[in-house]
């Protein structure tokens, strides 16, 4: 079992709500997504890149990287570091940008102060409608965004987060499971493995995923 094709830009028959993002992003500057991640949205899916991933700009050069079997609900927003104002003097008043003169003596290194680097979300994790990833986090594999969360900081890896800003609300599994689980990383075998060990995958047995082959 091979399961759908990860180029396949809608890959369920009849509901064009859910796109694969891979395909969406292999024109896109600075984007890396792995395959089998999808965004399910009623209204233009399609433009996911356009109307969910904001401020991402070439000139800034930071990265948005999404790992393989991300789900992310509708109306998600990752917001890059293109959107950012400078924050070291009195005002935050961006200026420069409307020229006129207002460009000259500004120090771009005031605005870059404030960059947080990629954006990265790990393979496996799971974002709820409406959540809000500020630039720069880092989501964990197995990580769950509860809807409407906001994410300001990283996100361990299979721990589930909710509220403004995002808190740990628990951790999926014990510490041993977590760290078994990031040294098998499934979401990296080739995908006839993973069409083998469908069971394993979804189920909650640590040695049967372990022994998979």
């Amino acid at each position: 079992m091979t399961g759908p094709s990860p180029d396949t830009l809608h890959p369920m028959d009849g509901f064009p709500r859910v796109v694969f993002l891979k395909p969406l992003a292999k024109d896109i500057s600075n984007t890396e997504v792995g395959e089998f991640s999808y965004y399910d949205d009623p209204n233009e899916p399609e433009t996911f890149f356009e109307r969910n991933v904001l401020h991402h700009f070439d000139f800034v050069g930071d990265k948005l990287i999404i790992g393989r079997f991300v789900a992310i609900a509708s109306g998600v927003k990752i917001f890059m570091n293109g959107g950012t104002h400078a924050m070291t003097g009195f005002s935050t008043y961006p200026f420069n940008i409307f020229g006129g003169g207002w460009e000259e003596g500004f120090d771009p290194q005031s605005w870059e102060a404030g960059h947080k680097g990629d954006t990265l979300i790990g393979s496996d994790v799971w974002i709820g409608t409406d959540a809000t990833l500020m630039p720069g986090v880092k989501i964990g594999a197995g990580a769950i965004i509860a809807a409407k969360t906001v994410v300001t900081k990283d996100v361990p890896p299979y721990a589930l987060v909710a509220g403004n800003p995002a808190k740990v609300v628990k951790r999926r599994f014990d510490e041993e499971t977590v760290d078994a689980l990031l040294d098998i990383a499934w979401w990296d075998w080739p995908v006839e493995k993973i069409g083998r060990n469908l069971n394993a995958i979804r189920g909650a047995d640590l040695d049967v995923l372990r022994t998979a082959e």
